[in-house]
């Protein structure tokens, strides 16, 4: 989208030059032309750099939102598999225990 922007912005200055500078006027009144052509031109630019900037802004705050949104996600399941490894290594443990005491004399 960016290119054809500035695609457009260069035809109309190449547009609008060559009209301006071919078209048979007193030179005062081709730099007058030129002049406001070339204000229309710059605050076509502005606002299409302020259009991008905007979508820029737009796209990254929605890939901030988003990874948020995946971390939260993340941060479940690896809660979840953490307990599972707990769960485990506790079931493992008593196994061991139960083990340990058999190889124990009474006393």
């Amino acid at each position: 989208m960016i290119q054809y922007k500035g695609a457009l912005i260069l035809g109309a200055l190449v547009g609008a030059a060559a009209g301006i500078l071919l078209a048979p006027q007193k030179g005062s009144e081709t730099r007058e032309q030129l002049k406001k052509e070339g204000e229309k031109v710059k605050d076509q630019f502005t606002n299409d750099f302020n259009e991008v900037k905007e979508d820029i802004s737009k796209a990254t705050a929605s890939g901030k939102d988003k990874f948020k949104e995946d971390f939260k996600d993340f941060a479940s399941k690896a809660s979840y598999k953490t307990e599972e490894a707990i769960s485990f290594l506790e079931k493992q443990l008593a196994i061991l225990k139960e083990k340990n005491k058999t190889l124990q004399k009474p006393a």
